[in-house]
């Protein structure tokens, strides 16, 4: 009887062996399709919410931030310095729309306005994930900006430009890449200090004209800030722990040094060039011992005051170095 039924059984038996081997495999391909797919997730990365501390109050970051608006300019320069292009930027306070030394990497960024100014409803076209500004100029937005995106504020400007870059740093979820940018810059700042030497010694004296006044700025300003980090010595009246003097032209000895810097918020109607000729033609100014020596240079606004950020600092430096260490060359 068993030997009737034997080639059924082993057919039988044939098949459940080939039907568990088809369903191993079944589970060995979804094992390692779901491998795959953690391997994948994981080179991803999960993203982890953050929270930053800032100028009005406490922000928290729910996904990565991929379209970042900017309210600032110094933060602009904050932003591509950390490999970060932004969808929307205010526009740069000379250039059309930006300034010549970033206008290459501004290529298809949208104009969100400028800094006292900002269009909102620009930047809600934009559909930002992280917006960026600073308390001093756009304080009274915040709720409104908030509303769109989550925003980080800034405190101040001026020469505050350092601690502004931590902030965006952070905001950005790139504390380690900020870290390292101002560690590389305070490194170059210290070289050109080493090779410059006594040359520290002199009073590097700094003048700004305006389309209706002159200024001399003091310590507390962008290039100031970063002539003290050097180590450079200023003429006694530029001393001061403050911002800028709006000065007459009874002051204009006061902008004497053994070097003098100076540049033009010139916007296109002439009026600050204009201004600017009449005060270097001065007689006063003529008489300036700096003058005499035939150490006064013409920069950048943009790079010494006006963009006030890092890309700008490390361009104010390059002029340094062409005035400072020419003979090191």
């Amino acid at each position: 009887m068993f030997r009737k039924y034997l080639p059924a059984f082993m057919l039988m038996l044939v098949l459940s062996l080939v039907l568990a081997a088809c369903g191993g495999s079944s589970n060995e391909d979804a094992k390692e399709n779901q491998s795959n797919n953690n391997e994948g997730s994981e080179s991803t990365g999960n993203f982890e919410p953050y929270t930053i501390e800032h100028a009005m109050g406490e922000t928290t970051i729910e996904k990565k931030p991929e379209r970042v608006v900017i309210l600032t300019n110094e933060g602009t320069e904050a932003l591509l310095a950390l490999g970060v292009k932004p969808v929307g930027a205010v526009k740069s306070w000379t250039g059309d729309p930006w300034y010549d030394h970033i206008s290459d990497q501004m290529e298809g960024v949208e104009v969100v306005g400028d800094e006292s100014n900002v269009n909102i409803e620009k930047i809600l076209e934009l559909k930002p994930d992280l917006i960026i500004g600073n308390k001093m100029r756009q304080e009274d937005i915040y709720d409104k900006l908030s509303k769109i995106a989550p925003t980080v504020f800034a405190e101040t400007l001026r020469g505050e430009w350092q601690t502004n870059f931590m902030t965006y740093s952070k905001a950005l979820n790139k504390e380690d890449k900020g870290k390292q940018l101002i560690a590389e810059y305070d490194q170059r700042l210290e070289d050109f200090a080493n090779k410059a030497g006594d040359k520290l010694n002199q009073k590097v004296s700094v003048v700004r004209f305006m389309p209706d006044h002159v200024r001399i700025y003091h310590k507390d300003s962008f290039s100031g800030v970063i002539l003290d980090q050097i180590g450079f010595k200023r003429p006694e009246s530029q001393q001061a722990n403050d911002f800028m003097e709006k000065a007459t032209k009874e002051r204009i000895p006061a902008m004497d040094g053994d070097v003098l810097f100076h540049f033009t918020y010139e916007t296109g109607d002439g009026a600050a060039n204009k201004v600017k000729e009449e005060w270097l033609n001065d007689p006063l100014f003529q008489n300036l011992e700096v003058v005499k020596q035939g150490n006064v240079h013409e920069v950048s606004d943009a790079i010494w005051n006006t963009a006030g950020g890092y890309i700008a600092a490390n361009k104010m430096v390059d002029d340094l170095e062409k005035v400072f260490l020419e003979e090191e060359k």
